[in-house]
This record gives structure tokens, sequence and C-alpha cells, in this order.
């Protein structure tokens, strides 16, 4: 029971008795009169038992009061009993030495806080509501935490510690002022000392310019970074004191949930030093600590120092976007996408993902375009040199026609055509890397076909290696061209000669393949079908991995320089792939090499696509043989025309020159003039060769024609599928073929001409 309800008590008592004694003598009633007497003296009696017991409590508070004040007196913080209207009951030593003198507790702590009376009112309430509270203030130089407790009869003991840096030279809790838009207007002595500098804005230290009240960031400190919690206390319009206080220690929670990410996670210091790294990033980078380890020896290929790109990234420039790096380390190629964002402070944050793949496919893709180019300059090349060699070894055929095998020069002039004919035949290998070889499809037996090329490649290896041929019994035709596949197989197996200087074993086997699901192997999908297979094997010294992916690029070699031309697996890759076929590469170093074929099978129905009507394979007249006729020879290249027209002249035609198409519309448009074949060549600047003829058979529909050209015989269906009567001589040929194939078509129109009973043309 409190004072207050005790002293109300005892005069309501009192009061009573009174009462009751005074209605005793104006009641007429006797008895009544004596029970109000003895009601009375029952009230009496109770009021002054509770006036005597109130003296020794009085004395008793009175000497708790002295003896909490005795208590207080000594304790360092400022300690004050005060009434519940904040009056100042009593203060301590260290109260008084701390406070102005005022006559209540508001006043007294002024000094300090900016709005002390709402703060008392507010820890008043919670006092008087569970007996005890307490509140921490931040001042300029710390902080207040300010404490009340109830210490009965109506007294409240109020307690003052001091936050702020004490004499041992600790620097306290960091505050900084904050003012609008988040300019730093002062920081105390203990945020100077975190922090090593001064910070002109909140946006030096976290996001934005405004700040969380309890929000934890990660900040740039002194010595790195850590993490703080952000306490935000208003200190007036458009102005708030903010404490930096440690935050709770949570990385235990924070590095399990980053070891079981599905993505590789690497912290890196601004200097490149790993800091940490997740499971998935230590398997990625097959790392079995992180200590010493920098970013900079595990990747390469930035194309600008490690060092610089992270320190862009410290600074805030180049955040989340990836760069692709090669992993130095690893055992095989792998290229990885390394994007970098901000993981707190100067640290950062690496996010990797394996690109390799992606690499694979833009490398591939840009080889495709690179052969795809030197492809075209290929047949580019073949095309012109075709030309060169028509006119050599057209000229050389001239010369030999006035010399005889006993003349001096004649021996000159025939090595001059045999080396014409070996130009040509790398022409070829460029034709058929850039696949527009003319190719003679027909049904073969590859077992026919590698046997009649057994002896001459018996000789090509030597004898220091054996060579042996392995067929399966029951061997489906293949569609090729044979002197193709007798080049391909020569060159596989002078490879295989060449990569065993030792001596060693080639073996050439062929083998049926019946695929019920496509098979995927080196970007390739064959289909399901049936298939023939020929596997050249050597027992060399094998191909490093990282040549295997390259030995098919056009001049690409591994030999000394002046050994090869880099020309040969590509012919083999050109050719296979013009059959429509499949051509794969298995090597071990120190092993051996395997190259595995393979072509689409053939029925023994099956028949060759319609090709091109090519001049056929005859008796070549010698030039005793004459003919007569008139040629209209139409071709740009000079020395071709040139040789031509001699050449035909000598066998008794008669010939008419023109350069371009234009040029030879202009002679026919005499309608006096009969021609009776057009040889022209198809590439030609301005007009094309099919393009001036199918004019020229609006007026001429009979006149029979013989294209030439430097490019492929496959050409013809492509730009003169739709003009009749015409065959393909191919560049470079020799003045032989030029008559046998003038003297063909010739006999073939006046075979036609006699059929039908044409009349005899004018001007023969």
């Amino acid at each position: 029971m409190t004072a207050r309800s005790r002293i109300a008590h005892w005069a309501a008592a009192l009061l009573a008795g009174v009462t009751c004694f005074v209605v005793s003598v104006l009641v007429p009633d006797r008895t009544l009169s004596v029970a109000l007497i003895s009601a009375g003296a029952v009230f009496t009696f109770s009021g002054a038992l509770l006036g005597l017991w109130r003296l020794p409590a009085r004395r008793r508070a009175a000497s708790a009061n002295v003896t909490l004040e005795a208590l207080l007196a000594d304790d360092p913080a400022p300690c004050l009993l005060c009434t519940s209207d904040f009056a100042l009951h009593f203060a301590n030593d260290a109260a008084r030495r701390n406070f102005a003198a005022d006559a209540s507790l508001p006043g007294l702590l002024r000094g300090r806080l900016a709005h002390p009376a709402a703060l008392l009112q507010r820890l008043g309430e919670e006092v008087a509501r569970s007996g005890r509270a307490s509140e921490d203030v931040i001042v300029g130089d710390g902080a207040l935490r300010v404490t009340g407790r109830d210490a009965g009869d109506g007294l409240t003991l109020w307690r003052v510690e001091d936050f702020s840096a004490p004499p041992t030279g600790e620097a306290g809790v960091p505050t900084l002022a904050v003012g609008r838009k988040g300019a730093v207007l002062a920081m105390n002595t203990a945020a100077r000392a975190l922090l090593g500098r001064r910070v002109r804005a909140l946006s030096e230290l976290i996001p934005g310019d405004a700040v969380k009240d309890g929000a934890i960031h990660d900040i740039p400190v002194a010595t790195g970074t850590a993490r703080y919690e952000f306490r935000s206390i208003s200190a007036g319009p458009g102005r708030s004191e903010i404490a930096l206080l440690p935050a709770p220690d949570t990385g235990a929670v924070s590095d399990i949930l980053l070891e079981t990410l599905p993505i590789a996670l690497l912290k890196v210091a601004a200097d490149g030093a790993i800091l940490a790294a997740n499971r998935e990033a230590r398997a990625l980078l097959e790392l079995d600590g992180i200590d010493g380890v920098r970013l900079g020896m595990l990747f390469e290929g930035l194309g600008r120092p490690i060092a610089d790109w992270l320190s862009d990234a410290a600074e805030g420039r180049g955040l989340n976007r990836p760069e692709f790096l090669r992993l130095s380390r690893a055992r095989e190629e792998t290229f990885l996408q390394v994007a970098l964002t901000r993981g707190g402070g100067l640290d950062l944050i690496a996010v990797m993902t394996d690109a390799t793949e992606l690499k694979t496919l833009e490398a591939q893709f840009v080889q495709s375009q690179k052969m795809q180019a030197i492809g075209q300059l290929a047949g580019g090349i073949a095309h012109d040199f075709n030309n060169l060699l028509t006119a050599i070894s057209g000229h050389c055929d001239l010369l030999l026609l006035r010399h005889t095998r006993g003349d001096q020069d004649y021996d000159d002039l025939v090595q001059i055509n045999q080396n014409a004919n070996r130009a040509a035949a790398l022409v070829g290998q460029l034709l058929a890397f850039s696949r527009k070889q003319p190719m003679k499809a027909e049904l073969l037996d590859l077992r026919e076909t590698l046997s009649d090329l057994t002896h001459l490649l018996n000789r090509l290896v030597g004898a220091q290696i054996t060579l042996e041929l392995r067929h399966e019994p029951a061997l489906p035709a293949i569609r090729g061209d044979r002197r193709q596949l007798e080049q391909v197989m020569m060159n596989l197996v002078v490879n295989a000669r060449d990569a065993m200087p030792e001596g060693g074993r080639i073996l050439v086997e062929t083998e049926r393949l019946t695929l019920s699901a496509p098979l995927r192997r080196d970007r390739a999908m064959v289909e399901p079908g049936d298939y023939v297979v020929v596997k050249v094997t050597d027992t060399g010294t094998g191909i490093p991995p990282d040549q295997v992916r390259k030995v098919f690029e056009p001049f690409y070699t591994t030999k000394r320089s002046g050994e090869g031309t880099g020309l040969g697996l590509s012919t083999v890759y050109g050719i296979i792939k013009q059959t429509g076929g499949f051509i794969f590469l298995d090597s071990e170093v120190g092993k051996g090499t395997t190259f595995k074929l393979i072509f689409p099978a053939q029925s023994a129905t099956a028949r060759r696509d319609a090709a091109p009507a090519a001049i056929p394979a005859r008796k070549i007249r010698d030039a005793a043989d004459a003919a007569e006729g008139v040629v209209l020879i139409v071709e740009d290249e000079a020395p071709v025309r040139a040789f031509a027209a001699r050449g035909l002249r000598l066998k008794g035609l008669t010939v008419i020159e023109a350069d371009s198409g234009e040029a030879a519309l202009d002679i026919l448009s005499d309608p006096g003039l009969s021609v009776d074949l057009i040889v022209s060549d198809m590439i030609m600047p301005g007009l094309d060769g099919p393009t001036w003829v199918r004019q020229a058979r609006e007026d001429r529909p009979e006149t029979g024609v013989i294209f030439v050209s430097g490019y492929a015989a496959d050409s013809l269906g492509d730009s003169a599928g739709d003009v009749g009567n015409a065959t393909f001589l191919q560049k470079p040929f020799s003045l032989n073929q030029l008559a046998q194939a003038v003297h063909d078509r010739l006999r073939d129109e006046d075979g036609a001409m006699a059929d039908d009973q044409a009349p005899v043309r004018s001007g023969r």
C-alpha cells in the first residue's frame, strides 16, 4: 500500500466515526442510537490505528531516501531523484559536475539535449507503466543513455550515462551530422578515425543520399571494408544525426548461403587478391585454396592488364559488364564470362559463367566464314590460273607442231608442257578446296578402286613402311569421282608416311556402317542410314590436341618450310564434302592417327545425277586432220583467244574473234554472216557467255555452242542450264582437246542438218 492510499484510508475512517457519533445524538430511536455509537467507536479506533502506523512508515521512507541518496552520492554517472513532474529532489556529485544547476530535470538536460522534455515525458510514462524505461540519444560527440526507475514514495531515479570518448583515448561512437540531400555537415572524432578521411556526402558510403534507420551496409573504412548499422535520429528540420554501430556478425550465415548457390562467385579485393570463393567457383577454377591467389594468376586474354580492369571496377566503371577471359591454368582451353559488381566498399564480387561452348561456337562461325572467304579466293585464283595455263600450254602445243623429237628445243618444250600440267593439278586442288572442282560422279566399288591404287600407294610409302588393305566382303557401292577419290587416298597415305620417319604400318580398311540413330560428332550430324566407311590408320607420331582442329585449314602445315603446301588435307576435306560424305579424325600423340571417311551407300539401281554435257573422252586427232566451217571465238583473255584462233585455223577452220559478248552480238548482227559454231568463255566483263548467247539464239536458234571456263563444270548447270545445244570444255585445255571438241560438234551439227535435209549454209 502506497503512502497516498494509507492517508486516504485513515482520513475516511476518522470521518466515518465522527459522522456516526453525530447521527446517534440526533436519532430518537435508542436502539439505533446505540448501534451508531458503536459504529462510530469502531471507525474512530481504526482511524487512530492507521494514523499511529503511518508515523513509523514515514520515518522508514525518510530513512530509505537517505540511504538511497547516500548510495548514489559516489556513483560516477549522473543520478537524480525527481518527482513525477520532474522537480529535482536530489542530485549526486556527478550530476552537479556535468549539469548546470536548475530546478527541474529538463532544465538540467537542456545543455546536452536539444529537446529533453519530450524524451523525459515519454520515459516517465513508461516508468509509470512498467517501473523502468531507458533510451539512447545521439549527441554531437557521442551518445547519452537516459534511464528512469521507480524509487518509491512518488520519486523516480534518473541515471544519465555518457558514451563520449573516454580518457583512455578510444574514439567513442562514430557520428555524422547529415543535412538535406545527404550532405555530411559534420563528423565527430570517432567517425574521422573510423573512415580515415573527411566524407562530404552520404553517397560516398552507401548508395543514394538517404539512409534507413537500422539498415546495415558494408562501408569503406580506413582499414578496408566493414559492416556497420546506421542509426538515424532526427535533429531538427532537414537535419539528422547518424551513428555508426558495429553490425552483428552474420558472416557465417552469408557464407553458408553463398557456398550453396549454383553460381560461381568470387570475392576479390581491389588489388586482385581473392578473398573468398564458393564451392562452384573452386570447382570451376580447380582451386584447392585461395591463400595468395590473385585474379591475374588465373585469367588472361582481356586485352589490358587485369589490375586496370579491377581498378576501374572498384571506382564504379564497367560494373556488371561481362568480359570473356581465358582460364590460363586449365588443362583444356576454357573460357569464362566474368562480370564484376560491388560487394561493399572497395571489394568486388566476380560472377563467373563457363563460356567455353559459346566461344567454341563463335570460333567455329569465324572459321566457317574464313573458310568460305578463302574458298571464294581459291576459286577466283584457280580461274585466273587456268586462263594462264591455257595460254601457256596452248602456245607450247603450237610450238611443238613446228618441232620434231630430234629438234634441239623439243625437250625444253616438253618440260614446259609437263610443268604446265603439274600446275594444272595444283589448281585442281584449289578447286577441290573451294568445292568448285569438276566432279564426274559415278558408282564406284571401293574395293576395286583401292585395289587398282595399291601399286601406286606402295611406291609412295617406301620400303620402311608396311601398307595393308582390309575389305569387308559385302560392301555396297558409293557415288563419287574416281580421280578425286584416288587423290584423297594418296594425300592421306602420304601424310601417314610423313608421320612415321622411322617406319611403321599403314592400315587401310573398309566396312559397312548402318546407323539407326543420328551420329553427332565434331559439330556434324550423320543422318540414320547405310554408309561405307574407309579408315586410314598409321602408327606415327600423332597430332597434338591443339592442332587437331587446324589440320583441315587451308595452308596450315606442320612440315618444314618447302616440304608442304598446306593444301593436302583441306583438299581432302573439300572432296569429301563435295561427295556428300564426312571425315573425322582421331589422334593420340605417340600412338598414331586414324582418318575415318564416311560415304553414303548407293543401291545397285542408283543412277548418278544429271551432269552438264561435257566433251567425251575420245582419241585425240593430230594436227594433220583438217576440218572446215566457221567458228566464232569469244574470249576476253587475249593470249587464250590468240592460241585458240591460231590452232583452229591450222585445222582448216575459218575463225572469227571477239573479245566480249557485246562485240560478238555486233558481229552476228550481220544477217549475211553464217556461223557454224560458237566457242565462248563463260565469265567475261559486261555480258557473260550464257547471257549474250541467249540473245544471239533469238536470231540463230540452231547454232551450236561450246562454253569454256576456268571454273568448274557445274557452273554450266547454274548459269547456263537453259541454254540448249551446248557443251562444256574445262580450262586448261590443249590444242588437240580444243580441236577434238570443235570437230565433234561440227560433225554432230552436220549430221543433224542432213537428217533434217537442211539447206547448205552460205559463207562456207
